[in-house]
């Protein structure tokens, strides 16, 4: 008989009033991958919180082993060998891998730290599991994939022997999410067992064994892998059918909204990021870029929307040159922005999800009045918001960081789409969403795109980037390599102009 090494039986969790989860049982055998899959605010994280030690249960018990446990705090989840790889990462950017892996764990000789043995026992785990990472650079030199290497070294180290993975691949590339499959096997293989949180069936499919699915904070059911369909945990999950491929009729595009020509952006290092890129947006149309993350696409949009200086050439909206401008005055040209980093760009964790929701128009009628901020008003405009773009949480009162990521997405992409932009631009518009909400921001997208507005879209999701774009330009070492239309092309072409290759057809660069 397989030994189960968690049990968590008849869970509830409530804050207040709100019941995030709800009498839910979860096992997970020794040397399984055991997927939890659920809508946004579905209560995954909250019931994987419970077993690190950051939250615990209203009532329920918590068995390791066959043996109950209580499980009040992280240091005594990690004394019971657990260990949680975060979705926003926990990492001290200053400190080196070696320190940031053995931060309150530390390796103590004659009441100095040893880092020299620090490292070689860190040094020695990374062959093991093949977690390539350099123990002497420091985290904010490191890659996004890198860091999540950290993170999981860091459990490793403590002695993880059941490591939770929450939407690991959300901030990876392709190339990144294939390196963190093979990790997560031979993790097993060496008779650890996995819990992976994710929205991604495909990802579902390809590693775990078995997935118990969550929906509105309740366990619906516990399958094998093996035998259901993408459709069937689909439906599980939200309760319907959900279509994977969105209609559109064709585009019809208009007059240019967006001109970018010979633009060049720096990056941090003061590099050229961007290399005499030119692109125009049309009303009505979608333009998607695909690339390798790295390639310029950050940089391109920071410049758009006014959040990093152009280094030359020129940038139009409407035939406004707006190199110049600030992130306020090109918004009130009608522009909106989704940026990829919700935390660091989209939202104030702190304020509330309704103050949140007005940062773009709290200093407008009707949601202030000669200066005076209307909070009535600005709650209501919430509350709408929410029910409108199913915006899961308590309600509109709670701070930004108490919502999930994406309810937080949802509530970001409420705030923009709702001000009827001209210029929509978004960056990696369903990063965390589940597929029902997946489905729903894909609708809206091609919505304002037929309401007339330019929409450009930049996703490392490649279905997606084929899905909603009426033309797709592949970006390449800051340059656009080409434009192609999706009814002609495939992930596999796009995937050969992005690594800076050529295909045997006519693309256009215009």
């Amino acid at each position: 008989m397989t030994e189960n090494v968690i049990e968590m039986r008849e869970i509830t969790k409530k804050f207040g009033d709100f019941v995030a989860n709800d009498h839910i049982n979860l096992t997970v055998k020794k040397g399984e991958i055991h997927a939890l899959l659920g809508e946004n605010g579905a209560g995954k994280s909250t019931l994987m919180n419970m077993l690190a030690g950051l939250l615990e249960p209203t009532s329920g018990e918590i068995a390791i082993k066959g043996e109950v446990v209580k499980i009040d705090s992280p240091s005594k989840s990690n004394s019971l060998g657990i260990g949680m790889v975060h979705q926003h990462f926990m990492l001290v950017e200053a400190f080196t891998v070696a320190e940031n892996i053995i931060l309150g764990n530390e390796t103590v000789k004659n009441g100095v730290l040893d880092l020299k043995k620090a490292t070689k026992e860190i040094k020695e785990l990374s062959e093991k599991y093949g977690l390539a990472v350099d123990p002497s650079a420091k985290v904010e030199d490191i890659t996004v994939g890198a860091q999540q290497r950290v993170e999981i070294l860091k459990t490793l180290y403590r002695g993880a022997d059941l490591l939770i993975f929450d939407e690991p691949t959300a901030v990876l590339t392709p190339s990144e999410i294939q390196e963190l499959m093979v990790i997560m096997r031979n993790l097993v293989k060496e008779g650890k067992s996995i819990i992976l949180i994710t929205h991604k069936l495909d990802e579902i499919r390809a590693v775990a064994n078995r997935v118990t699915v969550i929906r509105r904070g309740k366990s619906i059911q516990t399958v094998n892998v093996a035998g259901a369909t993408a459709e069937d945990l689909a439906e599980m999950m939200v309760g319907r059918s959900v279509s994977f491929k969105t209609a559109k009729k064709a585009a019809e595009p208009k007059d240019v909204v967006l001109s970018i020509k010979d633009l060049v952006v720096n990056e941090n290092r003061g590099i050229p990021a961007v290399k005499n890129l030119s692109l125009d947006v049309r009303a009505g149309e979608i333009i998607g870029i695909a690339g390798i993350d790295g390639n310029g696409q950050s940089e391109l949009i920071q410049a758009i929307t006014g959040l990093r200086k152009a280094k030359s050439g020129s940038i139009k909206i409407k035939g406004q040159e707006i190199t110049k401008m600030t992130a306020r005055q090109i918004t009130e040209l009608s522009v909106g922005h989704v940026p990829e980093d919700r935390h660091r760009d989209g939202l104030v964790l702190p304020m509330t999800l309704a103050e949140n929701i007005a940062l773009q128009t709290y200093y407008k009628e009707p949601l202030s009045k000669k200066g005076i901020l209307d909070y009535k008003k600005i709650n209501d405009y919430a509350k709408k918001l929410m029910a409108e773009f199913d915006v899961r949480g308590a309600n509109e009162l709670v701070p930004a960081k108490g919502f999930s990521g994406g309810n937080q997405q949802k509530a970001i992409i409420a705030r923009e789409v709702d001000r009827n932009p001209d210029l929509l631009i978004v960056s990696q518009p369903t990063r965390g969403l589940d597929v029902g909400a997946i489905e729903y921001i894909r609708k809206r997208l091609i919505a304002e795109r037929d309401k007339g507005k330019a929409v450009l879209v930049v996703s490392f999701e490649l279905d997606e980037i084929l899905d909603v774009s009426d033309r797709i330009a592949v970006i390449h070492d800051g340059h656009i390599k080409g434009i192609v239309k999706p009814e002609e092309t495939n992930k596999q072409e796009l995937g050969i102009l992005m690594a800076g290759g050529a295909i045997d057809k006519e693309v256009s660069h215009v």
